[in-house]
């Protein structure tokens, strides 16, 4: 890869990586030189040079060489349309929002010339609307693709579709049930409402879809919900390593035969696999498994995530 940036000496290397950290990533300058090890003062001297020479537009000006190669070599192992691979952070929120802004940039140079967005819920997707900037054209709209919890958090499925919509400036459209119905009956019956019906026609209508994962760690927002909590360990002796747009996958992406998964108010997952766009946005080594499951299991054609996670992919590690 090297070859490839001709101008990209292991000086200006590290100028990129010290921009992305500060610029972008937050970090103070000494949190910084803690991780690359070299002494703050290089790095303030850095930073002013910097500023000084106009390079502060790190996306356009300075790339990431291997952050770039990563990219190139998972869009070829697991066959997908883009990656997006940014540095890791040693702070996890930190990290999920760098994901989202970074796949909130990814999708607003996809949507142009679609009319339905759809999007599921989650920390990292919440992040994702602060880089959104495309206009779409009257009548377009954004819908959630899963049901919602009952606690307000900034990341539930009804919040996060609003924000996008908003950003947007178009009509939203909402799975008002919860993610987990009490039994397929259930389902079936919420379904025959015709609102309802409507919106789950619109969420398998939506060509561009922007997703997360979550593990099943305490980190996980899915973890809490009381049909998951009282099933975990039952989902877990079936081989369960976390969950997209709640459905609960093994480690080769395989659906875990279980009610749970049969009581989901979501996308079922064989329409996500056929959406023309379709981005996972999760990070951090906690979700190395799930990531994986679902890149095995082809539900997505996009993929935003960390460097850590990245290289994990690609030498078919979990840990």
């Amino acid at each position: 890869m090297q070859g490839e940036f001709s101008g990209e000496t292991e000086n200006d290397h590290l100028r990129a990586r010290i921009a992305w950290f500060y610029f972008v990533g937050g970090l103070t300058q000494q949190q910084i030189a803690d991780r690359l090890r070299i002494t703050r003062l290089r790095v303030n001297k850095t930073i002013g040079q910097i500023r000084a020479d106009g390079s502060v537009l790190v996306e356009l000006r300075m790339p990431l060489v291997d952050c770039i190669d990563l990219e190139e070599k998972l869009k070829a192992k697991f066959n997908l349309e883009d990656v997006s691979v940014t540095p890791s952070m040693p702070d996890y929120i930190e990290q999920q929002r760098t994901i989202g802004e970074a796949a909130g940039m990814m999708l607003d140079t996809l949507i142009q010339g679609y009319k339905g967005i759809g999007v599921g819920w989650g920390r990292t997707l919440s992040f994702s609307v602060r880089r959104i900037t495309a206009k779409l054209p009257t009548g377009s709209w954004v819908v959630g693709l899963m049901g919602g919890v009952t606690r307000g958090s900034g990341t539930n499925t009804f919040e996060v579709s609003t924000a996008l919509a908003r950003a947007l400036d178009v009509e939203c459209h909402y799975l008002t049930a919860p993610i987990y119905c009490h039994s397929m009956e259930s389902r079936a019956t919420l379904l025959m409402h015709e609102e309802l019906a409507e919106v789950m026609r619109r969420a398998e209508d939506a060509q561009v879809v922007l997703v997360s994962c979550g593990d099943l760690s305490e980190r996980s927002p899915i973890t809490p919900i009381n049909i998951v909590r009282e099933h975990l360990a039952e989902l877990i002796e079936l081989g369960s390593i976390g969950e997209i747009l709640g459905c609960f996958l093994d480690k080769d992406g395989g659906v875990i035969s279980h009610h749970v998964n049969e009581s989901i108010m979501a996308l079922p997952l064989e329409k996500l696999r056929k959406k023309p766009v379709s981005i996972l946005a999760s990070g951090g080594r906690n979700k190395i498994k799930i990531i994986r499951a679902i890149l095995r299991g082809k539900y997505i054609n996009r993929l935003v995530t960390d460097e850590d996670v990245a290289r994990q992919l690609l030498i078919g590690r979990d840990d």
